[in-house]
């Protein structure tokens, strides 16, 4: 399919790259597909950003029919432009569609509407020091209908925003709240999706996490309530002796996040044993008790890596090595922004060139 490009005749000022923060402003642009049942998936175009019109009776407001992905662009030192690993993230994307009832997008297609997107608007990718732009695409239902099935008509849309670290903290060390009555995700459910009922169902425990202090929430298993599974934005390492630990995606309630997939790949490829088994609290709790919880820290798009410097389990505060970014986290955060930003040989073949 031919993507139509109509170009915006009042172009926006861009922000101050050094205030970025995350997910505060938009470019110029956006692209947008439609589905319509017996037609499929057409119409592919790139149009000036602005809102959506929805009829009340639309049936994501309803029935939360939707699903999402998030990956960056990045501008080298050469002026090159970089996605990293996209073709990633649309498989995810489909995974998340077959869920939810949602068709199926052409994989390579969407990516070459991201890079025509991305390209489209080019100038709006920072170049400061840890800046990039987040790419957003998103499918959600318009019928008009209150009754529960699945969607016949939907929007398939990808935004773009400049950004900055995602966390206020940046590369320092960020402290977790252990999750012990609220749950997110069971076996069977979605928790394996990109889908917003997942964020809104977490955002009690973000609030309570928040009033303690804490950055973020680390989930626990929906049934027995002891085994950990992610935190809010991200999935979670720890280093225990000679071990990497990661919870395995195996109970389907787990995001299989694009830079956990690399992380695990590039520790393995350093020589590390990496594990990706069930891990409780009880033994993070004994493991830190002996001294050999060594390092923690999450993955994701969003903040790459992020440093764990102190659990909360109840009452029990848990600093991790002494509240500061521990040898591993640092070395891993340095290869993969290297490999994003363009700085580091891309061994793997990770990176797709935007034109």
């Amino acid at each position: 399919m031919e993507i139509k490009i109509e170009k915006t005749t009042h172009p926006k000022a861009k922000p101050d790259q050094n205030a970025l923060g995350f997910g505060n402003y938009y470019t110029d642009h956006m692209f947008i597909m439609n589905y319509d049942e017996g037609q499929g998936w057409h119409d592919p175009r790139i149009v000036p950003y602005a809102p959506f019109e929805l009829d009340p009776a639309a049936m994501v407001l309803h029935y939360a029919q939707e699903v999402f992905e998030g990956l960056k662009a990045y501008r080298t030192d050469k002026g090159e432009i970089l996605l990293f690993r996209p073709d990633k993230n649309m498989e995810r994307l489909n995974r998340s569609c077959d869920r939810l009832c949602i068709p199926k997008i052409d994989e390579a297609f969407a990516v070459e509407a991201i890079k025509t997107l991305v390209s489209v608007d080019r100038d709006w990718i920072p170049t400061a020091e840890g800046t990039s732009l987040y790419i957003r695409p998103f499918i959600f239902a318009v019928d008009a209908h209150v009754g529960v099935h699945p969607a016949k008509h939907l929007i398939f849309s990808i935004i773009l925003s400049p950004v900055g670290a995602y966390y206020p903290e940046g590369l320092n060390p960020v402290k977790i709240y252990v999750e012990n009555k609220y749950v997110r995700a069971v076996k069977g459910g979605v928790g394996f999706t990109k889908t917003g009922g997942n964020y809104a169902t977490s955002l009690k425990a973000q609030d309570v996490a928040e009033k303690l202090g804490y950055t973020q929430v680390l989930w626990l298993d929906g049934v027995e309530r002891k085994y950990v599974e992610e935190v809010g934005t991200m999935n979670v390492f720890f280093v225990l002796d000679g071990e990497v630990v990661t919870p395995s995606l195996e109970t389907g309630s787990i995001l299989g996040g694009i830079t956990r997939m690399s992380c695990i790949e590039i520790l393995k490829d350093w020589g590390y044993n990496v594990s990706e088994r069930r891990i409780s609290v009880d033994e993070l709790e004994k493991a830190f008790d002996e001294g050999r919880l060594l390092e923690a820290f999450g993955s994701g798009t969003a903040a790459v890596i992020s440093p764990i410097g102190e659990l909360r389990v109840g009452d029990k505060v848990m600093p991790i090595n002494n509240g500061e970014i521990g040898e591993l986290s640092q070395k891993l955060y340095d290869e993969l922004t290297g490999i994003q930003w363009g700085k580091r040989p891309d061994k793997f073949g990770w990176t797709v060139k935007v034109d």
